[in-house]
């Protein structure tokens, strides 16, 4: 792999480390959480001034969002990966990887939680989002733009995000279920949801956080036994907001349910699997309080 960076290599000392080696749609949340406590691991030595990592890209902002929740080191840690392959003449991941190398080997980026770095942006990985299935600049943060860019192997950080809290993990729970709604919605696919066992469930709504009396009715029913719901928006930008009601995101929150402000579902997800492992019930209003302004 570094053998194809050629002159784009960083002049730093790198040890290269496979710690899997599976297609990021096969990657689950239990491989992800370890390598997030394996980096955190790694980056307690202090020969070791950050690190890169190589994922595919169906689920890196997921792995990246949960090494952002449980790496404690404040060394920069960088998730990168490719839209072409290795074996196409205009290959995409040696830029890449050169670039998301020098982000990691640079001070300007500690502090910054960890980061996605992709065609030349650095981004948050608390935003950062796959928005093209094809294209080189695969990855945005919609709404908040980038942290600052890599030019020529220059780093270049233009902002810097508030601070949120690291979780201190030991285990993460996986059975979390993501429904995204669409017109018409009943309780069906929610309550299949409870039916089968799971702990925790992430709305995708309408909006900025509305659902539909049916569903209303089951977030109510599924709270008196104890399940938390969580309540995001399908809309690529924006905020969640308890405002309406009618089956609306007000009588949502009556029923029980938590809003995750900014997050989207896959990240609300990654959030509440962490979240009911290794903390009470009752503190994960607050924790998403953080998250999602």
């Amino acid at each position: 792999m570094l053998s194809t960076l050629g002159s784009l290599a960083p002049a730093v000392d790198i040890v290269l480390e496979e710690f899997s080696n599976l297609g990021s749609n096969r990657i689950d949340l239990e491989t992800s959480f370890r390598l997030a406590c394996h980096i955190d691991e790694l980056l307690k030595d202090d020969t070791i001034c950050g690190c890169v990592v190589t994922h595919g890209t169906d689920t890196l902002e997921e792995s990246a969002f949960l090494a952002n929740l449980v790496i404690s080191s404040s060394k920069p840690v960088v998730f990168t990966g490719a839209q072409r392959g290795a074996d196409q003449p205009d290959a995409d991941g040696p830029r890449n990887l050169a670039d998301a190398i020098a982000v990691a080997a640079s001070a300007d980026a500690a502090d910054l939680g960890t980061l996605v770095v992709f065609a030349g942006k650095v981004l948050s990985a608390i935003d950062a989002t796959k928005v093209h299935t094809s294209r080189l600049a695969a990855y945005d943060s919609s709404g908040l733009g980038p942290l600052g860019e890599v030019d020529h192997g220059a780093v270049l950080i233009t902002s810097r995000p508030s601070g949120y809290p690291a979780i201190k993990a030991q285990h993460i729970e996986t059975r979390v279920d993501l429904i995204t709604l669409a017109m018409g919605a009943d309780e069906r696919l929610y309550e299949a949801a409870v039916a089968s066992g799971s702990r925790g469930i992430v709305l995708e709504t309408f909006g900025r956080g509305n659902a539909t009396p049916e569903v209303v009715a089951a977030v109510t029913r599924a709270t008196q036994k104890g399940l938390v719901t969580i309540v995001t928006s399908r809309c690529p930008q924006g905020r969640v907001l308890p405002l309406y009601g009618d089956g609306g995101g007000r009588d949502l929150e009556e029923a029980g349910a938590i809003f995750a402000g900014r997050l989207k579902g896959p990240k609300a997800r990654i959030l509440l699997c962490l979240a009911l492992a290794n903390m009470p019930e009752q503190e994960i209003a607050a924790l998403f309080a953080q998250f999602g302004r």
